[in-house]
């Protein structure tokens, strides 16, 4: 199982992150957003960022020229697409990169399925809303096959029964490793160890 820490902003999140070694970070380029990052910014982290760790630009309805750009120049490997983009909208991308695509979904009830399920993105990432923090439920989704990240809500109080409840591809967690709307490292580091003993309980490690 992946684990995206996402939010990140400062040099001392990127170090953090570098210790914990997840699969995924990520940058938020939508500038309502209190954890925007220009891509100047992000450039300077990502060249921190140790090279296996993937880094994910989240963007809500960015002109796709912008995002082929950040992918093409290397300031993200990833681009995650947070807004009302369809499918018409992922083939546009798909023109300008080859890199990966992973597309957001808020989960109401069971009527968003079928978009989840049949959408040509590399990966979906299944919320609440668009880094609400809060938790939706989870047996909505129960049915869904294809690899997938799992947000909203998740912290260290609840991350373990989301990984034994849905067994998810990855778990993003933003507000869930905060402290005063600050990246916390000791949450950071708790988060991320009580997903990985989980995990290795669950597979039989």
């Amino acid at each position: 199982m992946e684990i995206k820490l996402c939010g990140l902003t400062r040099e001392e999140d990127i170090k953090c992150a570098n210790e914990l070694v997840p699969g995924f970070i990520g940058f938020v380029f939508w500038r309502p957003s209190k954890r925007y990052i220009s891509p100047e910014k992000a450039l300077k982290l990502k060249q921190m960022l140790l090279p296996k760790i993937k880094a994910v630009g989240v963007f809500v309805d960015e002109d796709v020229k912008v995002i082929a750009d950040y992918l093409n120049r290397g300031i993200i490997d990833v681009a995650q697409l947070h807004g009302s983009e369809d499918e018409t909208y992922i083939k546009r991308l798909r023109v300008l990169t080859d890199k990966p695509i992973i597309k957001a979904f808020k989960v109401r009830s069971r009527d968003d399925l079928p978009g989840i399920k049949s959408s040509s993105a590399d990966y979906v990432l299944l919320d609440s809303g668009t880094g609400s923090g809060n938790v939706f439920d989870w047996d909505l989704i129960k049915s869904i096959e294809r690899p997938y990240f799992l947000a909203g809500g998740l912290n260290t109080t609840n991350v373990e029964e989301a990984i034994r409840t849905i067994k998810p591809y990855a778990i993003d967690v933003s507000s869930g490793i905060e402290t005063e709307g600050k990246k916390d490292p000791g949450k950071m580091k708790e988060f991320v160890s009580i997903a990985r003993k989980v995990d290795e309980r669950i597979r039989g490690r």
